[in-house]
C-alpha cells in the first residue's frame, strides 16, 4: 500500500504574495531597473559603458606608458605617488558617475487618475441631460518666499508640478528641482543626484588637468636627460602627445560645464531655468545669497526617495466604486469620460463630440481667470438606446486634418442601463 503524499506547504508569506508585483515592474516610465529595483537608470543607459570607456582607457594608457617611466625619476620614491594619485581620481570620478546615474533623481510618481475638478461637488444634484460644469486651471499660483511662481498640471503624470519640477520628455517622468537630462549618464539630474553630477564633472576635470600637467613634466624629462628639443622628445613619447590632445580637448568640455554650474550654484538656478531666461525680468525666489546657495548644495541631506520601487503593489489596480464622470485635460483640451463598472477601469474619448470642444478650448476662448469651462453631454457620448454589442466599449476613430475618417462602436450589456437614462446624470460613489 502506497503512503499518503501530503501537499507540499507554502513558503511563510507566499500566500500574501499571490497577485502581488514589484512596483519597477509596473513603471510607466521609460525607465531601466537593475538588481530588481535597487537601481534606475534612464532609458539611455547604455551610453553610461561609453563614459567610463571614455575616463578608465586613457587613464590606462597614461599608467602604462608615461607614470612607469616617471617612477625612478623622483627620490625617495615619490614617483609610486603619481600612479597612486591618478587611480584614485579615476575610482572617485566613476563612483560620482555611477551615483548619479544610478539612483532616483528626484521622481515625483504619477497619480492614477486625474484630480478632482474645481467647483463640483460629488454630491450636488444635477437635473436630467446635464453634467456638473468642470472649471481646472492651466496653471496655478504658488507663494514661494513672497515671490509669486506659477505652477502647470502634467497631463502624462495627472498632477501639478511642485515648484521647480519639470518633466523629461526622455525618461518620462515628473522630476523634482529638474536640472537637465544628461545622456553621458543617461539619467535625469534632479534634486536627489545634481550633488553627486557636479562631483562627477569636477573630478573629471582634475583628472584632464592631472594626466595633461604630467605628460608634459614626461616631455620635459626627456628633453632634459637627452639634451634634445622639444619635438624630439614628443617623437620617443607618442602616448603623451595623444594624452595631451586628448585632455586638451575633454578639459573644455568637463571644465566649461563645472565653471557653469558653479555659476548656477552660486545664484541657485537649475540649467532648465537659466536657458529659459526664467529669472531675467524678475527676481529670483531661491536666491539666498553664495555661500547659503553652496551650503543648500553640498552641506543638506538628500531627501528620501518618493517612491519605493521595491514594494509589491497588486497586478491590477484596485476599482473604485461605480463613478461617471468627465473630465477636461487642461493642456490637450478633450473630453475624457472615465467609466468605471467593477471592472478595471476604462478610458475613452468622447465620440462624436470631441472635435467640437477642440475648437470650442482654444487659448483664445478660454476665460479671464484661466480656467477651462466644459459641460458635456455624457448621452451624446454612450451609443443610442437599443445598440447591442459586446466587449468593452470602444471606439476607432482617425483624424485627418480635423476630419473623422472612420468609426466603430462596440457596447458592453453592463453599459446599456446608463444609456437609457435619457441623459447624462453623474453618478455618485454612494449611489450602489
Amino acid at each position: 500500500m502506497s503512503a499518503l503524499q501530503t501537499p507540499p506547504i507554502p513558503a511563510e508569506g507566499a500566500t500574501g504574495d499571490v497577485g502581488l508585483v514589484r512596483t519597477y515592474k509596473k513603471w510607466k516610465g521609460d525607465n531601466i531597473f537593475c538588481l530588481q529595483g535597487r537601481l534606475i537608470f534612464g532609458p539611455d543607459a547604455r551610453s553610461l559603458f561609453v563614459t567610463i570607456f571614455l575616463i578608465v582607457v586613457p587613464v590606462a594608457i597614461f599608467c602604462v606608458f608615461v607614470a612607469r617611466k616617471l617612477l625612478e625619476d623622483f627620490p625617495h620614491h615619490w614617483g609610486i605617488s603619481i600612479m597612486v594619485i591618478v587611480v584614485v581620481l579615476t575610482l572617485c570620478d566613476i563612483i560620482f558617475l555611477l551615483l548619479t546615474s544610478g539612483r532616483d533623481p528626484g521622481i515625483i510618481p504619477p497619480n492614477s487618475h486625474p484630480p478632482e475638478a474645481e467647483g463640483y461637488e460629488g454630491s450636488s444634484e444635477v437635473s436630467s441631460g446635464q453634467t456638473p460644469p468642470l472649471r481646472l486651471p492651466r496653471q496655478k499660483d504658488v507663494v514661494v518666499n513672497g515671490i509669486t511662481v506659477k505652477i502647470k498640471y502634467c497631463d502624462t503624470c495627472m498632477l501639478y508640478r511642485l515648484p521647480r519640477c519639470s518633466h523629461c520628455s526622455i525618461c518620462n517622468n515628473c522630476v523634482e528641482r529638474f536640472d537637465h537630462h544628461c545622456p553621458w549618464v543617461g539619467q535625469c539630474i534632479g534634486l536627489r543626484n545634481y550633488r553627486f553630477f557636479f562631483m562627477f564633472i569636477f573630478s573629471a576635470t582634475l583628472l584632464c588637468l592631472y594626466v595633461h600637467g604630467f605628460c608634459w613634466v614626461c616631455i620635459k624629462r626627456i628633453m632634459d636627460s637627452e639634451q634634445t628639443s622639444i619635438w624630439k622628445a614628443m617623437t620617443k613619447t607618442p602616448a603623451s602627445i595623444a594624452l595631451i590632445i586628448y585632455t586638451f580637448i575633454s578639459v573644455w568640455f568637463v571644465g566649461g560645464l563645472t565653471v557653469f554650474h558653479l555659476y548656477l550654484i552660486s545664484t541657485n538656478q537649475s540649467t532648465y531655468e537659466n536657458f529659459r531666461y526664467r529669472y531675467d525680468q524678475h527676481s529670483n525666489p531661491y536666491n539666498r545669497g553664495v555661500i547659503k546657495n553652496f551650503m543648500e548644495i553640498f552641506c543638506t541631506s538628500i531627501p528620501p526617495s518618493k517612491n519605493n520601487f521595491r514594494e509589491k503593489v497588486p497586478k491590477e489596480p484596485a476599482v473604485p466604486p461605480r463613478t461617471v464622470s468627465a473630465f477636461v485635460s487642461p493642456n490637450r483640451g478633450k473630453i475624457v469620460g472615465d467609466i468605471e463598472m467593477g471592472r478595471k477601469p476604462v478610458w475613452l474619448e468622447a465620440g462624436g463630440e470631441v472635435g467640437d470642444y477642440e475648437g470650442q478650448l482654444s487659448d483664445d476662448d478660454m476665460g479671464k481667470d484661466g480656467l477651462v469651462d466644459a459641460s458635456p453631454d455624457l448621452s451624446r457620448i454612450l451609443p443610442p438606446e437599443g445598440t447591442e454589442g459586446r466587449g468593452v466599449l470602444q471606439q476607432t476613430k482617425h483624424y485627418s486634418q480635423g476630419r473623422r475618417t472612420s468609426e466603430r462602436w462596440e457596447i458592453s450589456p453592463e453599459i446599456l442601463p446608463i444609456s437609457r437614462l435619457g441623459g447624462s446624470k453623474r453618478v455618485n460613489d454612494g449611489s450602489d
